[in-house]
């Protein structure tokens, strides 16, 4: 069932979308998803973007942090998303080491995506640093999406996940960033974790849509991760996140519930069981009869 309104039929958001809507104003609505499951819900809620995040390492998976998810492993996710979204625009997450080698490898990673799961983007993190890589996978016919500011997979450089772009050096850097991916030719670009103000400048600055998480209100769009909006995290979550809904909470109410009704015999009930036709009931019970007999 789709959760579009009535009358408005959706059209397929593509990257050419994403820049109609900064021209427009129009604010931008991402969210990340991992499975077939929770892709057809966020994409029949009407989400311009479906990200297949590398954060799926943490959400999905259970590692520490997003440097151990592999090519493959993203892979996996990404074709199983592939097969709940039809309208949103699919990107997905470069993984760590997929791209900084060689510009023919990330190339060879990035086909990989497009090819083998249906991506129609893919995300790479790093400024000016990044951007010949990214002008190479671009020049390949691969949409790109850039991600500066609190970059995760450079968490060990960065020394923790820490908010950027808090002194004038780090600002004329990220401005440097975000200009040169702009000029490159991205599809987007992720402002994560920098102050709004900062954010809003970048915004300002650059013709390319910007996408916000943790970046204040005045990027162009904004992202969240779907396990923090329905709070599947077990962690504190990050001051940006706001939780609109407990998923956990459900999920454990309903587990208890169904452990309940099987210690006390409760499920299945008699309807929620299959019979036999009345036909072969009966056939079964004169069997049994003839075997009761005989044993007497």
């Amino acid at each position: 069932m789709s959760l579009a309104p009535i009358g408005e039929p959706r059209h397929k958001f593509t990257t050419a979308t994403l820049r109609e809507k900064k021209i427009l104003h129009e604010p931008i609505t991402c969210l990340t998803t991992y499975d077939y499951a929770t892709a057809r819900l966020v994409d029949e809620a009407g989400i311009d973007i479906a990200l297949v995040g590398d954060s799926l390492a943490m959400t999905m998976l259970g590692y520490e942090n997003t440097l151990s998810v592999t090519v493959d492993e993203m892979l996996h996710h990404v074709r199983a998303v592939r097969r709940g979204v039809k309208h949103a625009l699919l990107i997905a997450d470069m993984p760590y080491g997929s791209y900084h080698a060689t510009s023919e490898e990330a190339i060879h990673n990035a086909a990989r995506f497009v090819k083998e799961a249906g991506a129609e983007a893919v995300k790479i993190e790093g400024g000016e640093k990044r951007v010949e890589v990214i002008r190479r996978v671009i020049d390949a016919e691969i949409p790109v999406a850039g991600h500066i500011g609190l970059t995760p997979q450079s968490v060990n450089v960065m020394g923790g996940y820490k908010v950027q772009g808090k002194t004038l050096n780090a600002i004329e850097q990220l401005m440097r960033d975000a200009v040169a991916l702009d000029r490159a030719g991205v599809c987007c670009i992720v402002l994560e974790g920098i102050p709004r103000e900062v954010a809003a400048m970048i915004t300002a600055e650059v013709e390319t849509p910007t996408i916000g998480i943790g970046a204040g209100p005045d990027c162009d769009g904004q992202v969240l991760v779907f396990h923090d909006l329905v709070n599947l995290t077990f962690g504190h979550p990050a001051k940006f996140v706001r939780r609109y809904g407990d998923v956990a909470a459900l999920i454990t109410q309903s587990v208890l519930a169904f452990k309940a009704d099987v210690l006390s015999h409760q499920f299945p009930s008699d309807a929620e069981s299959y019979h036999l036709p009345k036909e072969t009931q009966a056939a079964l019970e004169t069997v049994l009869h003839r075997k009761q007999a005989m044993r007497r």
